[in-house]
């Protein structure tokens, strides 16, 4: 093997291993945090059963049906403190407490915002980005780049990530006026497509439009 094809094996497997390393780490960063939260609610669960376990000594029951008593009261516990605690977050004064807990400590917990803004996504209570497809028009010119609102930043104004084709890791961010972006009623997975086959299928962006023209 000459020079030349040593230095080409040798970037070939530094793209590898760059390539396994991130992938790697992208996978734990998204199944840390969830499984840090079930791993939590369960550790809660159980420390509720041990607490409540003498229940089960007041009924003659078997073994299996005490436990079964055991786990229901406990999970009846649980869902009574979450209850109780979304109920005081809900009130100013324990929403400033609540505020003040998570700037002060709990923002400096490894994980902590990973897994806050995981929750918030499995619970619906923050939309998923890439889920609302745009047309964004910027350097003041009338050309069109479809991409995806990635954040809504108050006052009109939205961040929106334009994927390159075909490789639509890569991009560009944009922040952007209302003014400046038209939503499109299409699904994310069928943008990406058209992104992935350099803009082939493209009219799937503009049924709406060329429905609208069809009914004039």
């Amino acid at each position: 093997m000459n020079a030349l094809n040593r230095k080409r094996w040798s970037v070939w497997v530094r793209k590898i291993q760059r390539f396994f390393i991130t992938t790697v780490i992208g996978g734990l960063v998204v199944v840390l945090p969830i499984t840090i939260f079930f791993t939590l609610i369960n550790l809660g669960f159980r420390l509720i059963g041990r607490l409540v376990a003498p229940i089960g000594e007041l009924f003659s029951f078997s073994d299996s049906i005490n436990s079964w008593i055991v786990d229901l009261v406990a999970l009846a516990v649980v869902i009574v403190l979450f209850f109780l605690i979304g109920l005081i977050v809900r009130t100013n004064l324990g929403n400033q407490l609540f505020s003040i807990l998570e700037r002060d400590y709990l923002s400096r917990l490894p994980f902590y915002n990973t897994l806050r803004e995981t929750v918030r996504q499995f619970i619906g209570n923050k939309k998923m980005p890439f889920s609302k497809v745009v047309l964004v028009e910027v350097f003041g010119t009338s050309t069109k780049m479809t991409g995806f609102v990635t954040d809504e930043l108050g006052n009109d104004m939205y961040t929106v990530f334009v994927p390159t084709a075909p490789n639509p890791t890569n991009g560009f961010v944009f922040h952007v006026h209302a003014s400046q972006i038209e939503f499109l009623d299409v699904k994310a997975e069928e943008a990406m497509r058209s992104i992935i086959a350099v803009g082939a299928g493209s009219n799937i962006l503009f049924r709406e439009r060329t429905q609208a023209d069809q009914e004039v």
